[in-house]
């Protein structure tokens, strides 16, 4: 397949520059059902042949399942991708009997402990380089910090473990050089402007709040990102299945509302003869906050689907109609209207 070629963007003001295309790593470890470890491993490689030069994943995916697969594709990988992975969960050995494997299909026998303490960050850091067999990464996320996961109650101890000690681990990794970025990977945005507050950040991933369907992340928080030069990462651009023909938005069935928005928006992308999938894929690109855009493809024949709405050239008109229609939020950064 040729794909044509990637442009690269830089993460805020670091020397790491990514794809504009990324491979997200939580599907290659089997949510919902089961990956086989070759169609992940062929998945990664056949991402890298492709050009892309990003690679995230988590100690969360599969309970350290995606971290090994990963890391058994780009060890050897010339050059190496850029690799992200993530602290706040630790693994804890568990008997397969009494695991909680959440929606994991075949996790590895580990439960996970929440941990956003200075020693819980150092030690999340450290495991995960020996999941993955390498001796850096170049990126780490602060994951699912926020009420969304925890609740409002829950997620107050928390917070104040990340504010009194796992800031400062991060920064220390950071100003040390062991890590190059960090940042929150989760999928709300208030928690990012929550976190703006203790200090600086260099990327954001934020996961389904910046997309075709959804741009209530624009203000303030993409906004804020742009003042403050950190970059972000969309993570679920399809909104977890709606705008590649499922029914689902959020993992759960799509209500009414939804399902209206995305046929008026679909409309449009047939008016000008474009894919919704790939109109979805490209459309957080038009921010200028937007370094990469990161679906989660689990097989090669997946990502070359992903891969051909990627060759879709995106008329800029297609934009400013789906604005003219009220159809993206006010304000809205599109190619050809000020935002």
């Amino acid at each position: 397949m040729t794909v044509r070629p990637f442009e690269k963007r830089r993460i805020a003001q670091t020397e790491l520059g990514v794809t504009t295309l990324g491979l997200g790593g939580a599907s290659l470890a089997g949510i919902f059902s089961a990956v086989p470890a070759d169609q992940a491993r062929a998945t990664v490689s056949h991402a890298l042949d492709a050009g892309i030069t990003y690679v995230d994943t988590a100690p969360q995916y599969g309970l350290g399942r995606s971290e090994h697969l990963v890391g058994e594709v780009v060890r050897s990988a010339k050059p190496r991708p850029v690799i992200s992975t993530k602290v706040g969960r630790l693994l804890k050995p568990v008997d397969p009997a009494s695991q909680d494997k959440g929606n994991w299909v075949d996790p590895l026998p580990f439960d996970q402990a929440y941990d956003y303490s200075y020693e819980g960050i150092m030690r999340s850091y450290e495991d995960s380089l020996q999941r993955l067999g390498l001796d850096r990464v170049d990126m780490l996320y602060v994951h699912d910090i926020g009420t969304a996961t925890h609740g409002e109650a829950g997620n107050m101890p928390l917070w104040s473990q990340l504010a009194n000690g796992g800031y400062r681990a991060l920064r220390e990794l950071r100003d040390t050089g062991r890590v190059k970025a960090i940042g929150l990977g989760v999928n709300e945005w208030e928690v990012c402007m929550d976190a703006f507050a203790l200090g600086d950040w260099d990327v954001f991933l934020l996961a389904g709040r910046y997309t075709l369907l959804e741009q209530t992340a624009l203000s303030p928080f993409m906004a804020t990102c742009v003042e403050r030069h950190a970059s972000v990462v969309v993570g679920g651009p399809f909104n977890s299945g709606i705008l590649v023909g499922g029914d689902t938005f959020n993992y759960a069935k799509a209500p009414d509302h939804v399902v209206r928005r995305v046929r008026a928006i679909e409309a449009v992308c047939k008016d000008f003869d474009v894919p919704l999938p790939a109109a979805a894929l490209q459309f957080p690109l038009t921010h200028p906050a937007v370094c990469n855009v990161l679906p989660g493809p689990r097989s090669p024949a997946e990502l070359d689907g992903i891969l051909d709405w990627w060759n879709v050239a995106i008329p800029a008109d297609l934009w400013q109609e789906l604005a003219r229609r009220d159809l993206l939020a006010p304000g809205t950064p599109v190619p050809g209207i000020s935002s």
